[in-house]
């Protein structure tokens, strides 16, 4: 049986930089909890957007400076935000920051409200799966070569320096968020060590999940090498709901939980999510 792995999330929406910190903190004392995450939007996804928002990858490079042992990243990154360059050293940086504990996190983008505010290109759906393709291959060569090219349809890079490299060799391991059966699966099947499906239910999940393997075949891709992901919305108030939802999951296939918080946070939620949730849950696999 694949290794089941459960972390936590916190969207840096609706809450404080120090609230956050302090659900980090507890999660990086806890050893069952093997990573934690943030999202990458610059408004709060709910119908009040004029509300607090901090920016993901900020966040995450200060959480990187103050935890020692689980592993981070955001689930996951909008490619249509930053130039796939620059968020090759964003990233690179909150590797080393981090002595190596980054899972870097990238998504086709999505969020057409944030674009049009901000005026950033949103593009087709089509566009968009074609840019973060190119995307994965500009940020690995940067990773891995010292002087990187590229001539793409969308990104071009010359002669380019990423320095200094990730701790972490070859490089992070790529998580791909995201559904889309034709494409987006296809560059998981490339290039994700992690697959996270944003969104469904069990049933939804094991279609895509066999679909996933079958992209893995065609390109000559091992899929026990991608661990199968999803995000499970905790209720602090039955968190034996919670631990059935999840368990619901692991039965079709997941292998990676990311137990998702929101604020405000109850007090001691980590540890009562360790006792209640992880645990039991680990225990069906001895």
């Amino acid at each position: 049986m694949a290794h089941l792995s459960f972390g936590v999330k916190t969207a840096p929406q609706w809450t404080t930089y120090e609230d956050m910190l302090a659900i980090w903190q507890a999660a990086d004392e806890e050893p069952l909890l093997e990573h934690a995450w943030l999202f990458d939007h610059f408004y709060p996804l709910t119908p009040d957007m004029s509300g607090p928002c901090l920016e993901g990858w900020s966040v995450l490079s200060a959480f990187a400076a103050v935890t020692k042992r689980i592993r981070l990243g955001l689930m996951v990154t909008g490619n249509t935000y930053r130039h796939p360059a620059v968020l090759a050293n964003i990233a690179a940086t909150v590797d080393v920051i981090s002595k190596g504990r980054l899972d870097f996190g990238l998504g086709a983008g999505w969020n057409e409200y944030e674009h049009t505010a901000y005026g950033i290109p949103l593009y087709t759906v089509g566009e968009r799966l074609r840019r973060l393709d190119e995307a994965c291959e500009v940020i690995k060569r940067l990773w891995t070569e010292k002087q990187a090219n590229f001539e793409g349809r969308y990104y071009q890079i010359k002669d380019a320096y990423c320095e200094p490299k990730p701790v972490q060799q070859p490089y992070p391991p790529f998580v791909i968020g995201g559904g889309g059966e034709k494409v987006t699966l296809r560059i998981a099947a490339k290039y994700a060590s992690v697959w996270n499906m944003a969104g469904g239910s069990p049933e939804d999940f094991k279609r895509k999940n066999a679909i996933l393997d079958e992209h893995c075949a065609a390109v000559g891709r091992n899929p026990e090498e991608i661990a199968r992901s999803i995000q499970v919305p905790i209720n602090p108030d039955n968190l034996a709901e919670t631990r059935q939802n999840t368990e619901n999951y692991i039965e079709a296939g997941v292998n990676h939980i990311v137990l998702n918080i929101r604020p405000p946070y109850p007090q001691g939620i980590v540890h009562r999510l360790v006792e209640e949730v992880v645990e039991p849950l680990k225990s069906l696999q001895m």
